[in-house]
């Protein structure tokens, strides 16, 4: 396998797929391994060179599926093995590459290791989690807070101890520190590799160490936000120092990428939330030696003004270095954008379009999150009928992650073409108005819009490839270049709901490559741009 091939993941476009709400072909409301394998096609067709599927393990799903009992075995709502190597096999026949979410840096509470490590303290796996004894007045060992809220301590009475838990207190956090749990995380690995995946998301992956001497976390300075947790949430306001992004990291990190390389062709892409982004983006991803890629929160904030925008890859070309990023608009975990970034005004489909134009010129790698291509808003789930942990703890400010993590909508049947049996979230009355179907029949539709840019995307390595260069700020407009082997191209984006003009700071040549107006004026150029428009051009050679 040669260079190109090795690294087909550069300038690649990854879709996710969120398991329990894609398609249900059993009738009991959940989707399954079947019905992704069923509906790749529509990946395919949309132009993605990839496929990231959501954790389908074994699991009690108190946080559906990110608390894994079983490492090698698919739980059986999803289906069996057969039917995993069936996906990747079909997978590949269209083209597509498959990743796995694989979550190292905790386990569910009823994996195996954990019942043997809470039996006792001196068992052979006593030390494979994070224990500690509690302070003199029986209070945790430390001020440490997890995501979800609440101590990131739960006292066990087997053992009198606490151990730790970022998440759920039905998640306890792996010991890192431990080079057999280590070894035991990259025999998950290769277990998956062997059955042909081709690379791994990494959820949370810079929580896999912590501090060994367990020190307190100062206050967050307010000059700082804590990215990947809502404002209402006390994790935000603690500088995480100790709990996470440890520098031992980086060697099971490297231990697992000479374990990747071992695989032509496979990758990963890690998850990153840190209140230092960008330079543990850098780190993380810097060389050959760690991770391929990784992405991190600052686009999956509230915030998305031009001014904003530009800030944020400001930052970037200054903090991250070298660093090879995997930009996201949306996952499973926050709002869909096109309802998170509303403020932008105009229509849902007309965010849409400006959203995914702005992703696609982004440098590195980028992601889709399921329905996406549709514009699909996000729904709106009532509290009697809410599944996710985080929201019934953060209700009412912080309404949990439900509303991004509905049924997809395949046509206008029931339970818009998702299930014949009940789903686990209902399926909102919008999105079935949206559904592909639907979206089939229109030449217009905001889903044949996503296969016309993704397909036009292609032949311009500049944005694939290319480095980026930001132009000056504007109250409405983000505006940067993009240039790979001599081709140069300008991209511009209006992110308000009103006319805009961009004064270029050179005199330009352009091409232009998609709907805009270029006006020529003594020693500069002006971009007008209409609202919520992107436009693309070629600076001629010779500029």
């Amino acid at each position: 396998m040669d260079k190109q091939q090795n690294e087909w993941w550069r300038g690649a476009l990854i879709y996710q797929v969120y398991p329990r709400s894609f398609q249900d072909t059993n009738g009991d409301g959940i989707g399954d391994l079947p019905g992704i394998t069923g509906r790749l096609e529509h990946i395919a067709r949309l132009g993605a060179e990839a496929v990231w599927i959501s954790p389908f393990f074994k699991s009690p799903m108190a946080d559906f599926g990110y608390d894994v009992s079983d490492y090698r075995s698919v739980d059986p709502m999803f289906g069996d093995l057969a039917d995993f190597d069936a996906l990747v096999a079909r997978a590949h026949a269209l083209g597509l590459k498959v990743l796995i979410d694989l979550v190292l840096s905790h386990t569910s509470d009823q994996h195996a290791w954990f019942q043997e490590s809470r039996a006792s303290r001196d068992n052979p796996r006593s030390d494979w989690y994070v224990w500690a004894d509690a302070q003199a007045d029986g209070s945790p060992p430390n001020n440490w807070l997890s995501v979800f809220g609440g101590s990131s301590w739960q006292w066990d009475t087997r053992r009198l101890q606490y151990y730790l838990h970022n998440f759920l207190a039905s998640q306890p956090d792996l010991n890192f520190h431990n080079k057999d749990v280590q070894d035991a995380l990259l025999d998950v690995a290769r277990f998956w590799l062997d059955r042909g995946v081709d690379g791994f998301r990494l959820d949370a992956i810079n929580f896999g160490t912590h501090d060994p001497e367990l020190r307190n976390n100062p206050p967050l300075p307010r000059e700082m936000e804590s990215p990947g947790a809502p404002r209402s949430n006390p994790y935000t306001y603690q500088r995480h120092l100790y709990d996470k992004t440890q520098p031992q990291n980086l060697v099971f990190l490297a231990r697992l990428r000479e374990l990747i390389n071992q695989y032509p062709g496979a990758m990963t892409v890690g998850e990153i939330g840190d209140d230092l982004q960008y330079p543990t983006l850098a780190a993380y991803t810097r060389g050959d030696q760690h991770l391929h890629m990784a992405y991190v929160f600052t686009l999956l904030t509230e915030e998305c003004s031009a001014p904003y925008l530009h800030r944020v890859m400001t930052d970037f070309l200054a903090e991250a270095g070298d660093a090879y990023a995997c930009w996201s608009l949306g996952n499973h975990d926050v709002p869909r954008v096109v309802s998170r970034w509303e403020q932008l005004g105009g229509s849902t489909e007309e965010r849409a379009r400006l959203l995914l134009a702005f992703l696609l010129a982004l440098p590195g790698a980028v992601c889709l999150y399921q329905g996406e291509e549709l514009a699909l808003p996000e729904a709106d789930v009532p509290f009697e009928l809410l599944q996710d942990p985080y929201g019934k703890v953060m209700w009412p400010e912080y309404k949990g992650r439900d509303g991004c993590r509905t049924p997809m909508a395949w046509d206008a049947s029931t339970n818009g073409g998702f299930s014949e049996g009940d789903p686990w979230l209902p399926v909102a009355a919008e999105h079935i108005e949206r559904a592909v179907a639907n979206q089939e029949m229109q030449a217009g539709s905001t889903l044949a819009f996503y296969r016309h840019l993704i397909e036009w995307r292609r032949a311009y390595p500049a944005l694939r490839f290319g480095g980026l260069r930001l132009l000056p700020a504007h109250e409405q407009v983000f505006a940067f270049e993009r240039e790979y082997q001599g081709e140069r191209i300008l991209c511009a984006f209006n992110f308000s709901d009103r006319p805009a003009r961009y004064e270029l700071p050179y005199d330009l040549n352009l091409e232009t490559l998609s709907q805009t107006s270029f006006q020529s004026h003594a020693g500069h150029s002006v971009v007008g741009l209409p609202p919520l428009q992107a436009c693309f051009a070629r600076i001629k050679e010779g500029v």
